[in-house]
């Protein structure tokens, strides 16, 4: 899960990214994952339907709020792979463990 984060989300959600500063959650280190956002955790372990995040990288949410965006084009190929959301949601149903 730390590979994909690191490359489809760190650009805007680290220190000094518009993500993190709209929302305050960071994916620097899987501390900062955990925490969620300034408003709340983004994820319940052991149940990625439960999970914000697994919500927002499905574009289940707001579009507004849907995550990645890609601000110079914001299409769907733009988006995390289905492979990708699998394992993101498999390490949240298996406990969201610091692996």
């Amino acid at each position: 899960v730390h590979p994909i984060l690191k490359e489809r989300c760190l650009s805007c959600h680290s220190p000094g990214g518009e993500g993190y500063a709209k929302s305050g959650f960071s994916v620097v280190s899987y501390q900062s994952v955990m925490k969620g956002t300034k408003y709340a955790e983004v994820i319940v372990p052991r149940s990625s339907l439960a999970s914000t995040l697994v919500r927002l990288i499905r574009h289940e949410a707001d579009p507004s709020i849907a995550m990645p965006k890609n601000h110079v084009h914001g299409k769907p190929s733009d988006w995390l792979t289905e492979r990708q959301i699998q394992l993101i949601a498999a390490w949240i149903d298996q406990g969201a463990k610091d692996n």
